[in-house]
């Protein structure tokens, strides 16, 4: 069983009586998650009970929310005690991300530094407010007093990302500190 598992939706209710659930996306790629055949693992984060894997037979997208049919799992009575439940992959089912795109996790808890060696802080949070992503950075001023800075996620800023080493190196614009 691999290490570390990421939620990629989460059962919210039951849809019909054939054993449908409605599943609130958590991910960027739900067309492969919940895509014919794949395999996903059914966690109860609460009560820490087993894990159980099941696969996709079938999902359509209604407003919000996927509608998917769980292989094995053909009526309401069966489904019905998996609500609230996660639905997770392990970090080995990751989705190969394109060059100079990074998942979450890969991005928080990095050092940022600037292109002149002061250490800014390291990445708390990831905010999507509209046009690109914005990375929030705690750490400490010249002071010693508590700051927060606010990194817009382009390429004027981004001059390194090394996943590897944890570490960011950024260029500040006028006014962003």
């Amino acid at each position: 069983m691999a290490d570390k598992w990421y939620t990629v939706g989460k059962l919210v209710n039951s849809h019909g009586i054939r054993g449908e659930v409605k599943v609130w996306p958590q991910t960027d790629f739900p067309e492969v998650r919940f895509a014919k055949g794949s395999v996903l693992t059914l966690v109860d984060e609460e009560k820490g009970a087993p894990s159980i894997n099941v696969e996709v037979v079938s999902a359509r997208l209604q407003k919000n929310v996927y509608i998917v049919k769980l292989k094995g799992y053909d009526n309401i009575n069966d489904i019905e005690k998996f609500k609230g439940w996660a639905l997770k992959v392990s970090e080995n089912d990751l989705v190969e991300l394109p060059e100079d795109e990074y998942y979450y996790h890969q991005i928080i808890g990095c050092t940022v530094v600037t292109d002149e060696g002061e250490e800014l802080g390291k990445v708390t949070d990831i905010l999507s407010p509209g046009a690109n992503d914005v990375w929030v950075v705690k750490g400490k001023d010249g002071a010693g007093r508590a700051r927060e800075v606010l990194l817009p996620v382009i390429d004027d800023v981004l001059l390194n990302v090394d996943v590897a080493a944890k570490v960011i190196k950024v260029k500040l614009l006028e006014g962003l500190i």
